[in-house]
């Protein structure tokens, strides 16, 4: 199979021109988050109703202005799969918002499918088997050979087929506006980012630490985070969570204790353990109230419902679960339990109210509203 890589700006100017009059555009980008500490985009795939692959070295110039004139015509289709992570990346790197998506994870996932991966979709949907070779590749290397590229042309490749396919199934289902609905709140998405969050939180096992543990466990996260951040390198390749956790419980001692630790990449820990020693050990010599323990979580939400508010939800679940296996469909896909327990606190008394229930949506009401309405 043939692409096309555009690895100049002239050449993406030319190739922009020549998509100005195409109707849909199916889309991907290949970040480098597994391999590097950056997770910026590498490589954006397009391919076009008539068979055209291209694919556009991210790395090598600015797409952005190319693109968002692309990408943002309602008048122009673009086809995703899973496109959440994707759309969050065109948001921060390039300004870009999508006015005319359609995922077709999210049309598999209303449907019913319950394999909804891109490859089981084309399977089931095209007969087309796809390779899994390039799955964990680092798309940010240069020069890319020729068969990576072209494992990620098949991300686009046959999704115009794809869309064909599942558009006739949601038609015939009656669900065309329900995966309508999906895509416009999927369009809504932007990128979030809170720089001020404590990294512990995301340990596992963290909050099982004493106040000292955990601080030590921050400063490693810290060094973690420099040296990833010179080498560019994805941090969980310099040290796993639990290798920190386990120093923060037993310091090393120097370079070479902690490099003879089993799950330390030995390289690393030698020629950048010393940093990492001395920060755990200033933690030693701190005073008890200079210490930084795991974070009190801050209360939100309405915390645990008192027991008629529970009754009235697990008999909404229930209402829930077998309209859910009427339609052939994923319980939270129906009706997420957050959504569930939120309608069983405000307990609406109409099909207009129980739509202002926070996380409802049109296509959840109409299918199974009247039956939560009759329980309540």
């Amino acid at each position: 199979m043939s692409f096309e890589f555009i690895e100049t700006l002239d050449h993406a100017g030319r190739v922009a021109e020549e998509l100005r009059g195409e109707t849909s555009l199916a889309v991907d980008l290949e970040a480098a988050g597994f391999h590097r500490y950056s997770d910026r985009v590498c490589l954006v795939q397009v391919s076009t109703v008539g068979g055209r692959d291209l694919i556009f070295d991210a790395l090598g110039f600015d797409l952005g202005p190319l693109l968002k004139e692309l990408f943002e015509d309602p008048d122009r289709s673009v086809l995703m799969h899973g496109a959440d992570y994707d759309l969050r990346l065109l948001d921060r790197d390039y300004g870009i918002h999508l006015n005319r998506l359609f995922d077709t994870q999210a049309a598999a996932q209303v449907l019913g499918d319950r394999a909804i991966g891109l490859a089981a979709l084309l399977d089931a949907n095209l007969g087309v088997s796809l390779a899994k070779k390039y799955q964990r590749a680092d798309w940010a290397q240069r020069p890319l050979p020729e068969d990576m590229l072209d494992y990620a042309a098949n991300d686009t490749r046959f999704l115009h087929d794809l869309v064909v396919k599942m558009s006739g199934r949601l038609q015939e289902a009656g669900r065309i506006h329900w995966a309508e609905e999906e895509f416009r709140q999927l369009e809504a998405i932007r990128h979030e980012e809170d720089a001020a969050a404590d990294p512990v939180v995301r340990v596992k096992g963290a909050r099982d630490l004493s106040p000292r543990e955990v601080t030590r466990l921050r400063e490693g996260l810290a060094w973690r985070d420099d040296v990833a951040r010179r080498q560019d390198r994805a941090p969980f390749r310099i040290a796993a969570d639990q290798v920190l956790i386990e120093a923060a419980l037993a310091p090393p001692r120097s370079p070479d204790d902690f490099a003879s630790r089993k799950g330390v990449n030995g390289r690393v820990a030698r020629k950048h353990g010393q940093e990492l020693v001395e920060r755990l050990r200033a933690v030693g010599h701190l005073q008890d109230e200079e210490l930084t323990g795991y974070p009190r979580p801050e209360r939100s939400g309405r915390g645990r419902p008192p027991p008629e508010v529970e009754e009235v939800a697990d008999r909404l679940k229930a209402v829930r679960n077998a309209r859910a296996d009427e339609l052939g469909l994923d319980r939270g896909t129906l009706l997420p339990n957050a959504v569930v327990l939120e309608t069983a606190f405000q307990r609406p008394a109409s099909i207009e109210a129980l739509g202002d229930i926070p996380g409802m949506k049109r296509w959840q009401v109409e299918a199974v509203g009247e039956r939560l309405l009759a329980v309540m």
